[in-house]
Parts: structure tokens; sequence; C-alpha cells
């Protein structure tokens, strides 16, 4: 990794947790509407995945997709403008947290439907295939999306055509409310690779660094035509499965040791270690983001809302 990468990374990282906290803040004032699923805590998988990929890759997302969306190139302030339902968002305020799209960065869409996102990532990756491109696809999902068939359906598909996709298990321990070890047999998602005869491989989903060394290895086997693997992140959502829901399904043991393991943190101090990132670069950082989101703000504020005759327009099914 170069001091270049290494600097994303963090930008990157702290432009995903302060956009978070501010649409957290937001959404609690009023200002939002719908619903929002915050991406605080799981900042080193997207970043961590995306600091690999290439302008016109492509990737297909969640209900919680704030943090891919940023880590694949997406605007602070179209996003925010989409969240305040406002024409200049990137729907045009029509699709807002859960349907953030920009086809032009390569992000084909968040999705409110669990694991709706996988067959999306194949058929990109097919098309790729087809077209001996060169992109790639990558398929972020939650662990309880390895639970429904279509998961089983897209990596079969996937593996038995040879296509250029990873698969990312954000793994946060939880499908809304249920522990994965309550609906799963298996310690890790990741060993299911092994039954359509692709690797899997483990990493922890708190630590950029390691996510981008195993996202690295995936993703350069799906370049050079070797076909799919998943990939899983072992994470933890900060906040509630949507804002607004009481969490007490969780533990106060786990949720203090997991609060430990804050992915900022880990990534600054280790790449202070690799002397690619000073305290007073990160400080620059901090500064410039923080301006870009204030202008986001007040850009998604002033931006005017949707005409009610454009209702029926951008309509495809």
């Amino acid at each position: 990794m170069d001091q270049r990468t290494a600097e994303w990374i963090y930008r990157t990282m702290y432009a995903i947790r302060v956009f978070e906290l501010k649409v957290e803040e937001l959404f609690a004032a009023g200002e939002l509407p719908g619903f929002v699923h915050l991406y605080i805590g799981q900042e080193a998988c997207a970043v961590g995945v995306c600091a690999h990929l290439k302008p016109e890759d492509y990737i297909t997302s969640t209900h919680r997709g704030h943090g891919h969306c940023i880590a694949k190139g997406g605007k602070l302030d179209r996003m925010m403008a989409e969240l305040y339902a406002k024409s200049t968002g990137y729907n045009k305020g029509k699709g807002g947290s859960m349907h953030l799209a920009s086809t032009e960065d390569g992000i084909l869409g968040a999705n409110g439907i669990n694991a709706a996102g996988m067959p999306l990532a194949v058929g990109a990756a097919l098309s790729a295939k087809m077209q001996k491109n060169g992109r790639i696809a990558i398929a972020f999902f939650g662990d309880g999306a390895s639970n429904q068939g279509t998961f089983h359906e897209s990596i079969n598909l996937a593996a038995a055509f040879q296509l250029p996709v990873v698969f990312v298990c954000e793994n946060n321990q939880f499908a809304v409310g249920t522990r994965i070890s309550e609906t799963a047999r298996i310690a890790n998602i990741a060993d299911r690779a092994s039954a359509y005869g692709i690797p899997g491989k483990i990493a922890d989903g708190m630590n950029a660094l390691e996510v981008y060394e195993a996202a690295g290895r995936c993703i350069e086997k799906a370049r050079e035509g070797e076909g799919p693997s998943i990939l899983e992140l072992k994470t933890w959502r900060f906040r509630a499965h949507f804002q607004g829901e009481p969490a007490t399904y969780r533990s106060k043991k786990d949720e203090e040791a997991w609060l430990k393991k804050d992915p900022l943190n880990i990534t600054l101090e280790s790449l202070a270690v690799l002397n690619l990132l000073t305290q007073q670069k990160a400080k620059e950082i901090e500064g410039e983001i923080q301006e870009e989101l204030a202008k986001a703000v007040e850009f998604a504020r002033t931006s005017p809302a949707p005409q009610p005759e454009e209702a029926l327009t951008d309509i495809f099914a």
C-alpha cells in the first residue's frame, strides 16, 4: 500500500462516519423522510474492498448502503439531496436511502429487498465477461441474506460460469434482531463457498488494512478470469438495525467489546505505525471532509423538491 492509497482509505472512512453521524442527527430532528439504516462501525468493509476498484467496476448494495455508495465514489451532496427527497438527488428524490444508485459510478443500487443485489451483481459480471471489458462486480450483502434462496442461486450461477464477481458478506452478527448462530449451523458463512467449488476467505471487518489485503486477492482472482469467491468480513454495526429501533436483543457486554474495535481508530493507528499517515495530515483530511459535508447539507436543504407532474417519469416497471 502506498501513501496515496492510505490517505484515500482514511479520507473515505472518515467521510462515511461523519456523513452517517449527520444523517443520524438530521433524522432525529425530523428533517429526513423514510427510514435510515446507518453504516457506522462497518466503514472498513466498504473502503477496504472499494480501494481496489476502478471507476468502471460495479457494486451492488443493501438497505445499509450509504457507506458503499461513498466508497465507490458517490458525492455527498447528491446523496444527501436524495435522503432529503430532493430533485437534485441521485434518484431525483424518488428513491431515498434504500435505493441510492449512480450508474455513472458503477453503483447499481442499494436495495430494500434482502439479498436482491446479488443477482444484479451476477448479471453485471456476466455482461463484463461477454464483453471482455475487464470489469468486475462486487455484491455486498449481510449475514441474514446468506440464508435466502437468492444467495445460493446467485453464487451457484457465478461459479458455474466462472464470472468475475466477489460476494462480500458483511457479517455484523444480526439479521435485524436475530443472531446468525440461531439460523445457521456453521461458524463462518465463507465456509459455504466449498459447496460451490469456489474459495472462501474471512477477514476482520473492523480492520481496513486486513480487509484491503484479503479483498485484493479475491479481486485479482476475478480480474484474471479465475471466477468468483466469497469474502466474509466479521463486523458490527454501532447502531440499531434502523434508526428508532431499540436494539434490546444485543447484550451490553457484546456492545462494549465491539465498540473498543472502532475501525477509524484502528486504521489511523495502523497507518501511523506504517508511516503512511501523520496526525497532521489526518486533521487536514477531517477538516476538508467536514467542510464538504456542511456544503452537502446546505445543497440538500436548498434544492427543490420533485414536481408532482414528474411522478410518472423514470418508471421502468
